[in-house]
């Protein structure tokens, strides 16, 4: 017989005295929650959750399975939005991430999809900022302050470097990477690598391909593609139409094009620029910061 749940605390639960846990939060089986942490009334906590201590979690939220939080974090808290008022609204953060301290996730507003989500096995490093409406993939990694608007979409394993501040509304491809310090005003296709304040691009995240298994040959083709879209002069419908054709059965290729041509995107691409350095790009894996 499963174990009996008392008010939503699965007994294996360790809950840390001067923890203030609501009536109705649901508290799953081996979740440790340490000393002066407060959990809201419509709180899910999954298996093996830890909330280290001072952690702050609020409103209709749910945090994925094995998900570690370190002190001074809120999750869940209301969106910086002068027109929320109160409405009921969604944070959702996958299993397996790593929230460090003072990292501040807010549940979404009523001008987007109502939920803000965090994908798995994320790493959110200390001080960075995730507004309301915000959509992370899977594998997404933040450095410490990085600051997030309101609606930003960023790709699975895409990196953010520290201190880089993204506007509202801009949508980050899968596997890019954004140096530290960057201003990224406009969007930026998968694998693309960025640099400045505007951010520009500069390069591809060659790295980051190679290591979840990209050829040389994929690499070069890919290459190719960024120079003609990218670098080379013409009109850039006409250099769309040219790649996509060019190379059909490329699928890293493929991705940049349908990022390129999607019709809900809110802001233009990001410019390309120039940089000392060849490309640049990938992410220590290990320890979350850049190569």
């Amino acid at each position: 017989m499963a174990p009996q749940i008392l008010n939503g605390v699965d007994p294996t639960a360790l809950i840390a005295p001067g923890a203030a846990i609501a009536d109705g939060a649901m508290i799953g089986a081996g979740c440790r929650i340490g000393p002066f942490c407060t959990v809201g009334p419509e709180v899910v906590l999954e298996e093996g959750v830890e909330l280290v201590s001072h952690v702050v979690v609020e409103g209709a939220t749910r945090i994925g399975a094995g998900t570690k939080v370190l002190p001074f974090a809120s999750i869940g808290t209301p969106p910086q939005d002068l027109k929320y008022k109160g409405e009921p609204t969604r944070c959702e953060v996958g299993p397996k991430c790593l929230i460090r301290e003072g990292v501040t996730i807010h549940r979404a507003s009523v001008g987007g999809g109502g939920v803000t989500k965090v994908g798995a096995g994320c790493m959110l490093m200390a001080q960075a900022h995730v507004a309301h409406d915000c959509l992370l993939g899977d594998g997404v990694i933040l450095a410490n302050n990085v600051m997030l608007g309101g609606h930003v979409l960023v790709g699975d394993g895409a990196f953010i470097g520290g201190g880089a501040a993204v506007h509202q509304t801009v949508r980050i491809g899968r596997l890019a990477m954004v140096s530290g310090l960057a201003g990224v005003t406009n969007d930026i296709p998968p694998f693309g690598y960025v640099f400045g304040l505007p951010a520009r691009l500069v390069g591809f995240n060659k790295i980051g391909l190679l290591r979840r298994g990209a050829s040389r040959d994929q690499l070069r083709t890919l290459r190719l593609a960024n120079n003609l879209l990218f670098k080379d002069p013409g009109e850039f419908a006409a250099k769309v139409e040219q790649v996509a054709t060019r190379w059909p059965d490329e699928p890293l290729v493929q991705e940049v094009i349908a990022f390129v041509r999607d019709m809900t995107r809110r802001r233009q691409l990001v410019r390309p620029g120039r940089m000392a350095a060849p490309e640049l790009g990938g992410v220590d894996e290990e320890n979350g910061e850049g190569a």
